[in-house]
């Protein structure tokens, strides 16, 4: 990808401000939802921007990363976080925190995200290379893992660790969208208390409840 891409976004609550990627981000999935994936071209995508295709690749290097581009700022973001936090946090004090302030999806955000996910799901291009992105969120955590307990970060609990948070943070989105009743922040922080708690039955209760609504 060209070295002139933009860096990671910072964190904020709400969704981040528009950016000529974010346009072309939201552009690209209205096509994608109403012409199918693989029949809706860059040009297409570019000129619905009102931008050139060699502007299109200054961003993205394919049309596939178009629908990835949330989710990598998002990996790189815990990245950092991970790499700044207190030495005081245990692991799992420290990854419930990055995570927590990566992220920024509010219930608002869900119908979006639900054309994403199906397109995901049922493009077997995509689906196939949704591998790669996944991983590399696992990476992010077990590569912090990894320095904390100066083990490799192929070793069993960098390795163990990545992928429990990553298949816990995976429950926790599928669970939210479909309910859409509140920030994803909610679900992500009871499903990584209850996994820091080892599963223990007294956390095995109930759902999070959405918080009141403000008057």
């Amino acid at each position: 990808m060209s070295t002139d891409a933009p860096a990671p976004r910072a964190s904020r609550r709400g969704r981040p401000p528009g950016t000529s990627a974010r346009e072309l981000e939201v552009i690209a999935l209205r096509l994608f939802t109403e012409q199918g994936f693989h029949e809706t071209t860059v040009e297409e995508i570019a000129s619905a921007a009102g931008v050139t295709k060699r502007t299109f690749f200054r961003y993205y290097d394919t049309k596939a990363d178009v629908l990835w581009n949330e989710f990598d700022h998002e990996v790189a973001t815990i990245r950092s976080l991970l790499a700044a936090v207190p030495e005081d946090l245990t692991v799992m004090e420290a990854v419930l925190r990055a995570v927590l302030e990566a992220n920024h999806y509010s219930a608002e955000d869900v119908p979006e995200l639900r054309k994403r996910m199906s397109l995901i799901s049922t493009v077997p291009d995509l689906a196939a290379s949704a591998t790669i992105h996944y991983d590399a969120w696992e990476r992010a955590v077990a590569d912090f893992v990894a320095r904390r307990t100066g083990q490799p970060t192929d070793s069993l609990y960098p390795l163990t660790v990545g992928r429990s948070v990553l298949a816990t943070c995976r429950a926790a989105y599928e669970r939210w969208s479909a309910r859409a009743d509140a920030d994803l922040t909610v679900y992500l922080e009871a499903a990584l208390k209850a996994l820091a708690a080892g599963f223990a039955d007294p956390v095995l209760t109930t759902e999070p409840d959405p918080p009141a609504e403000r008057v």
